[in-house]
C-alpha cells in the first residue's frame, strides 16, 4: 500500500517514466503471447517457436534495463536522512522500489493480455476481419497458466533486478550524492561553541603522521575496468559471425517473428556477443573520451567537459554502449535488406514492434541516465554559478561533451555495423 501511495504522489515527469515502463512491458508481453500463439497454431514447428522465444529475450532485456534505470531515478524512494526513524530504512526503500517496478510492469502485462485476447476474438468478436487469426491461434483454447507464466517474466525479472541494483550498500549515485550533501550541510551548520573534545595524549610528533595517514587522498576519478573485456567480447562476436557464415554459407536462415531473415543461427549468436561487448566497453570508452578532451594544453572549457565525462562514465557509458549496439544492428540490417543488399526487406508487424521496443527502450534508458547525471552534478553546477561562471560556459561544456561522444561512438557504430554485415554480403 505504501508503494502505491508513493507512486501516486510522484511528479508528472516521474509518472510519465512509469507509464513508459508499463508500455514497454506491455509490448514485450504481447510479443511473448504471440510466441505462445505461434506454438499453439504450429505444433510441428517446435524449432521455429523456440527461435521466436529466443528473439523475445532482446526486448525483455531492453525493458528490464529501462525499468531499472527509472527505478534508480525515482525521487520518492531515494534514501534520505530521517526516514529510518519512521521505519523506512535502506532495505524498506529497496522493497518499495522493487514493488513499484513490479506494479508498473504488471499493469503493462495485463494490458497486453487484454489486447491479445481482443485480437483473438475471445472478448467481443474478431477484429480486423480476422487478419491476425492465424498468427494468434484464434479458435484454439488458450492455456491460461502458460500465458500468465509468460506475462510474469518481465515483472519478475525487473523487480529482482531493481532489488539487486538498489540493495543496501549499492544504492544509486543520486541517493549517495543526496546523503553526502546532507552530511556536508550538517558539518557546516554545526555550532563552533560546543565543548571541545579532550586533547590527545600522543605527542605532536606522533600525531602528525596519523593525521597525514587519515587525510583523504587526492580527488582521483575511478577508471572503469570493463573496456578490455568489452573489446574481447566484441572481437569474439565478430569472429563467431564470420566463422558461421564461412562454415555454412548456405545454411538455414533464422527468421524473426514477422518474416525478417537474419542469416544462420551462428550469426545471431555473433550479433548478441557484439552487443554485449559494446555495452561492456561503453563506460571505458566514455572515460577515455573525457581523458582525450583534456589532452594537449586544455582550457577551462575542455577541462570541465572532460572531467564531467570521466565522472559520469559509469552512469551513462553502458546506456551509450547499448544505443551504439542497437544503431549498429539497424545499420547492418539496412545494409543486408536495403538496395544492393543480400535480400529484399521483409518487415512484419511483430518485427516492427520488437525493433521499436528495443530502440525506444535503449534511447529512453540513455535519456533517464542523462537526467540522473544532471541531478547528481546539480550541486557542482550551482557552485560554479555562485563562483561567477557564465551560463554560456556550462552550455558550451555540455555541447562539447555531446560532440565528443558523437565523434567517438558514431564512427564506432558504423565500423561495427560494416564488420557485422560484411560476412553476409559475400
Amino acid at each position: 500500500m505504501l508503494a502505491v501511495r508513493l507512486s501516486r504522489a510522484g511528479r508528472p515527469a516521474v509518472q510519465l517514466r512509469r507509464l513508459l515502463v508499463a508500455a514497454a512491458a506491455g509490448g514485450t508481453g504481447f510479443l511473448l503471447l504471440c510466441t505462445l500463439g505461434h506454438a499453439l497454431g504450429h505444433p510441428g514447428d517446435a524449432g521455429g517457436s523456440a527461435l521466436r522465444l529466443a528473439w523475445c529475450l532482446v526486448p525483455v532485456a531492453a525493458t528490464v534495463q529501462f525499468a531499472v534505470a527509472v527505478a534508480r531515478t525515482d525521487p520518492g524512494t531515494l534514501p534520505r536522512p530521517g526516514l529510518s526513524a519512521i521505519g523506512l530504512g535502506p532495505a524498506r526503500l529497496m522493497a518499495i522500489s522493487a514493488t513499484t517496478t513490479a506494479l508498473a510492469t504488471t499493469l503493462g502485462s495485463m494490458l497486453a493480455l487484454l489486447f491479445f485476447l481482443h485480437l483473438r476474438g475471445d472478448l467481443n468478436g474478431m477484429p480486423f476481419d480476422g487478419a491476425a487469426a492465424e498468427s494468434l491461434a484464434a479458435g484454439l483454447p488458450l492455456p491460461l497458466p502458460a500465458a500468465l507464466t509468460l506475462l510474469a517474466v518481465v515483472p519478475l525479472i525487473a523487480s529482482l533486478a531493481t532489488a539487486l541494483v538498489l540493495r543496501p550498500g549499492e544504492r544509486g549515485a543520486v541517493g549517495r550524492a543526496a546523503l553526502s550533501r546532507f552530511r556536508i550541510r550538517r558539518t557546516a551548520e554545526r555550532p563552533e561553541t560546543t565543548e571541545a573534545p579532550p586533547a590527545p595524549t600522543a605527542p605532536p610528533e606522533r600525531a602528525a603522521p596519523r593525521e597525514r595517514a587519515a587525510a583523504p587522498p587526492a580527488a582521483e576519478l575511478p577508471v572503469p575496468t570493463g573496456l578490455p573485456w568489452g573489446v574481447a567480447v566484441l572481437a569474439a562476436g565478430l569472429a563467431v559471425e564470420a566463422y558461421a557464415t564461412r562454415v555454412a554459407p548456405g545454411g538455414a536462415a533464422a527468421t524473426l517473428p514477422g518474416g525478417l531473415r537474419a542469416g544462420p543461427v551462428g550469426v545471431l549468436i555473433g550479433w548478441t556477443l557484439t552487443a554485449v561487448g559494446l555495452a561492456l566497453a561503453g563506460p571505458g570508452l566514455t572515460h577515455l573520451c573525457g581523458r582525450l578532451l583534456q589532452t594537449v594544453r586544455p582550457g577551462a572549457l575542455r577541462l570541465l567537459a572532460g572531467r564531467v565525462l570521466m565522472a559520469e562514465s559509469g552512469r551513462i557509458g553502458r546506456p551509450l554502449g547499448v544505443v551504439c549496439a542497437v544503431a549498429s544492428a539497424a545499420f547492418a540490417t539496412a545494409a543486408l535488406h536495403g538496395p544492393g543488399g543480400a535480400d529484399e526487406p521483409v518487415f512484419g508487424p511483430l518485427t516492427t514492434l520488437g525493433a521499436l521496443l528495443v530502440a525506444g527502450c535503449a534511447l529512453a534508458t540513455l535519456a533517464t541516465a542523462a537526467v540522473e547525471a544532471r541531478h547528481a552534478r546539480a550541486d557542482t553546477t550551482a557552485a560554479l554559478l555562485r563562483l561567477g561562471a557564465p551560463a554560456t560556459t556550462l552550455r558550451g561544456a555540455a555541447a562539447l561533451r555531446a560532440g565528443a561522444l558523437l565523434a567517438l561512438f558514431g564512427p564506432l557504430t558504423l565500423l561495427v555495423a560494416h564488420l557485422a554485415a560484411q560476412p553476409l554480403l559475400r
